[in-house]
């Protein structure tokens, strides 16, 4: 576990953290199954990911602290990089699956302040027709997801290229004083978390699930849950592990990346400790 344990700290105050004491050591590695696409980040690429995507949001979008983001997005390493910018600035999250939308639809969105839509590529028209979703919506950014950064291949009227506009924007933020510990940070499963919450959490996961720096975690889980967020992101933060997020899963490359990634921890994949897909310990 990480020093500081019971001290109460925001989400970018983990990330701060891991970037002092490991910089270049990998914090996310992405695998898409279905496109064969790996990419990896060390600690500090994913900060500065985080950086610029929370001044294109506080300087670009003129996103204020307790603004509501919905993110219509799968699991994904920008998907991560989109909820600690959103934590970083203030903003309060909350995580629409894709799939879900592709099923039924979303839940209504309840609030009567402005709030913005981010939302992949492969939903965005949907998103874009969703009355629930974009009804409201004072800003919807597109998400192309391309392995190389690529634009949107068709951006809707009204909707914002995420990959045109990002890169323009400096990879250093500093969260104003209104963002604490105690800001509200995220929504999920109707219960609404502080930053420091989060971290509490994420601390009490990590030392249930007895993770350490030494640990590489495996995780096929969407962000729209709170054992997502805190396996795909925050608990490994927590703990100084690192994480592997795999999206559109092949279960016959399980064993060679198991053994490739040098993984410790499964989530999401059923296993022999637990059927429920909670997360287990390689023996």
């Amino acid at each position: 576990m990480s020093a500081h344990a019971g001290e109460a700290v925001t989400p970018a105050e983990l990330l701060r953290r891991r970037v002092a004491d490991d910089p270049s050591r990998p914090l996310v590695t992405f695998y898409d199954d279905a496109s064969g696409e790996r990419v990896e980040l060390s600690a500090r690429t994913f900060e500065n990911w985080v950086a610029k995507t929370a001044n294109f949001l506080v300087d670009g979008l003129a996103a204020e602290p307790g603004t509501r983001v919905v993110l219509v997005l799968p699991p994904h390493w920008q998907t991560a990089v989109w909820l600690m910018a959103c934590w970083s600035a203030g903003l309060v999250t909350e995580v629409v699956d894709p799939e879900t939308l592709k099923q039924g639809g979303a839940e209504p969105i309840h609030v009567s302040d402005p709030y913005f839509v981010a939302a992949a590529q492969e939903v965005l028209d949907d998103v874009v027709a969703d009355e629930t979703l974009a009804g409201g919506a004072e800003e919807i950014v597109g998400l192309s997801l391309h392995a190389l950064g690529g634009p949107l291949t068709d951006c809707p009227p009204g909707v914002t290229d995420y990959a045109a506009e990002v890169r323009a924007y400096g990879d250093r933020f500093v969260p104003g004083p209104e963002v604490t510990p105690g800001t509200p940070v995220m929504t999920v499963t109707k219960a609404t978390f502080t930053g420091a919450e989060l971290v509490g959490a994420a601390r009490a996961a990590a030392e249930k699930w007895e993770l350490d720096a030494r640990d590489r975690i495996l995780v096929d889980m969407s962000f729209a849950t709170l054992d997502g967020v805190l396996t795909g992101l925050i608990a490994p933060l927590a703990s100084g592990a690192s994480v592997i997020i795999q999206r559109n899963f092949d279960k016959a490359t399980l064993d060679r990346r198991l053994t490739l990634e040098h993984v410790t921890v499964v989530a999401g994949p059923p296993g022999p400790n637990d059927e429920s897909g909670s997360p287990y310990r390689l023996p």
